[in-house]
């Protein structure tokens, strides 16, 4: 059975994405981690050359590990079903450049999904995969996933990302029509989370928190 560390005390978060450092800060605040961003260090951002979610996570914790702290990172996505699971890892490389422009991604996806004459309802998962690296090679990586349908137009303002038009199973309203607290607060009770990053937060904080 593996053997798993635990994480404490100052971590660095492996992003220069502040929808994801507000997220993880939430995740973490309660277990008394001091997080700091890959920013705040003047860390640079490492091309994203995997090929899966969990390998893209790896690549930015393990440069963020070189800090000598331990890093936390998130690598997530929208897999879209009628678009073969596009756009997946190049969730973020479709909404453009520095500037991330959701808006066009999301009408891009619709689109592509009228062009093909996909049959509704169109069915979507997000995917988030953490990955732990500490100074010394040690990693450790979780994933989480949820899954709904996509509306257009998009709804809501909060959230992040493609958050406005993606309707988890079971609820009425969009990631980007629900607070933080909705979307990725953990159950007292210890039942599954929403959102799939706090869903892989779970899986995280079950085995080294």
């Amino acid at each position: 059975m593996m053997s798993h560390r635990k994480l404490t005390g100052r971590v660095v978060a492996a992003t220069h994405n502040r929808g994801k450092l507000a997220e993880l800060h939430d995740l973490l605040d309660p277990h008394a981690i001091t997080l700091v961003s890959a920013a705040e260090l003047d860390l640079p951002e490492p091309e994203e050359t995997g090929d899966s979610f969990v390998a893209n996570a790896l690549i930015k914790a393990r440069a963020a590990a070189a800090s000598g702290l331990p890093a936390i990172s998130d690598d997530s996505g929208i897999c879209v079903a009628g678009l073969d699971g596009a756009p997946g890892i190049y969730s973020a490389r479709w909404a453009g450049g520095g500037g991330k422009d959701f808006g066009s991604a999301m009408a891009r996806i619709e689109a592509e999904l009228q062009a093909r004459g996909a049959p509704k309802p169109w069915r979507a998962w997000f995917v988030s995969a953490l990955a732990i690296a500490w100074p010394d090679g040690h990693v450790e990586t979780f994933e989480g996933r949820v899954d709904g349908d996509l509306v257009f137009p998009p709804r809501g303002a909060s959230g992040f990302g493609y958050d406005p038009c993606f309707l988890p199973d079971g609820h009425t309203r969009t990631f980007g029509e629900m607070t933080a607290t909705e979307k990725h607060g953990l159950p007292a009770d210890g039942s599954q989370a929403l959102s799939h990053r706090a869903r892989a937060f779970q899986a995280l904080a079950r085995a080294c928190l």
